[in-house]
């Protein structure tokens, strides 16, 4: 197991550094009106803008005129007292109307900044749960998937601190570890592989636990607010138009495989079809592995890169997922050198889609994946190597 010292004070250090320039950034762009509020004190057009207005919507008893983009759009535009370029649209199933609500009570500012601290903290907790480690935390603050996350004022870091939460409940409290799941249906397209590697790694209370959690999230949306349950089930095959389909924030934008190729001009059935097949292959792997009697966090480790793989509609915000893999791989034993550059890498192809405009976050993902399957499968091949020489 990982112990503190594992960790390079180097590393810690540069960790360190990096984060001490973000606050300085965050610090800079604020005051010049770059961030959080323009010179006029309105809210500047983040992503977390339209989680406020959402929650400013369902606190008007208006909550599904949030799936309705034009008014959506409009409405955001009254908010910030100009025109919005672009749309900053509500694609969230009306359980998250829960902390748009909250977060709409207090004003842009407090709330953008409450966000993201306290998502932020839960996520950096989950991390040195998983790595057994406070120090471990210092390091994804550092992740360039930390900074895409506060800069968008995105809910990457929720996100991640349900999933570490479920996937360390999972064998000690696997009814907590299926309620965590279904409170993760706020985001459904990382939801794909995990009822998968419940089932055939035997963890039925878990399945069941998520199962009957989110038929009653479904329930309690319907008695509460049906009209936007309505709504956002008409919603969907909307969403996946403009986002998937039509491109309608940027083909470049989306960290997965169908983006890549959507980005290069592979026609829309060509790439959901290679995404299909990149969904099938990751899901093979996870039964194989869930099945196997490998450790458990490596078996974590995998499940995180491998729901980031699935999915076609992914962002760089959603990677502080990719810390959670990360870390879970540390807590299953520490990195040798091959694995220290191949990770360090993961984090440089990241911070490279600043330069230039390729999903990068596939690339980052491949690379955790190649760390998780050499694990996987490294033993059984040296094992056939040693036969065969004898």
């Amino acid at each position: 197991m990982a112990k503190p010292s594992d960790i390079s004070p180097w590393a810690l250090t540069v960790a360190g550094g990096i984060g001490f320039a973000y606050l300085i950034n965050f610090a800079r762009l604020a005051f010049a009106h770059h961030w959080l509020l323009d010179a006029d004190g309105h809210p500047l057009a983040t992503d977390f803008l339209s989680f406020w207005s959402a929650g400013r919507l369902a606190l008007a008893g208006r909550a599904a005129e949030a799936y309705d983009w034009p008014a959506m759009h409009a409405f955001q535009g009254a908010l910030m007292h100009h025109a919005v370029d672009g749309f900053l649209g509500w694609a969230y199933p009306p359980l998250f109307f829960v902390i748009a609500g909250l977060l709409a009570l207090l004003p842009y500012s407090v709330a953008l900044l409450t966000w993201i601290g306290a998502s932020a903290t839960l996520f950096l907790i989950s991390i040195a749960r998983i790595a057994r480690d406070r120090d471990a935390a210092l390091l994804a603050v550092a992740a360039p998937a930390s900074l895409a996350c506060t800069t968008a004022g995105q809910n990457g870091f929720l996100t991640a601190a349900l999933m570490a939460g479920a996937l360390l409940q999972l064998e000690g409290r696997p009814l907590l570890a299926g309620f965590l799941l279904g409170l993760l249906t706020y985001k459904p397209q990382f939801g794909l592989l995990f009822p998968l590697a419940l089932i055939v790694g035997g963890h039925w209370r878990a399945f069941a636990s998520a199962i009957i959690s989110t038929g009653a999230i479904l329930l309690i949306s319907w008695l509460a607010v049906p009209e936007s349950l309505a709504a956002f089930a008409r919603h969907l095959g909307g969403m996946s138009n403009d986002f998937l389909s039509h491109g309608g924030a940027g083909f470049y934008k989306l960290q997965s495989l169908y983006g890549l190729l959507r980005m290069i001009g592979v026609p829309d059935d060509g790439a959901f079809a290679a995404q299909t097949i990149l969904l099938l292959a990751t899901a093979a792997f996870i039964a194989w592995l869930w099945r196997s009697g490998r450790d458990v966090s490596l078996k974590c480790a995998a499940l995180c890169v491998a729901t980031l793989l699935a999915t076609p509609y992914l962002f760089l915000y959603d990677f502080p997922i990719l810390s959670i893999a990360i870390a879970f791989l540390w807590r299953a034993q520490p990195f040798d050198r091959v694995e220290m550059i191949i990770l360090l890498l993961s984090q440089i192809a990241i911070a490279g889609f600043v330069l230039v405009n390729v999903p990068m976050g596939l690339i980052a993902s491949m690379l955790t994946l190649f760390v998780a399957v050499r694990r996987s499968t490294g033993p059984a091949i040296r094992t056939t190597l040693q036969v065969q020489r004898a």
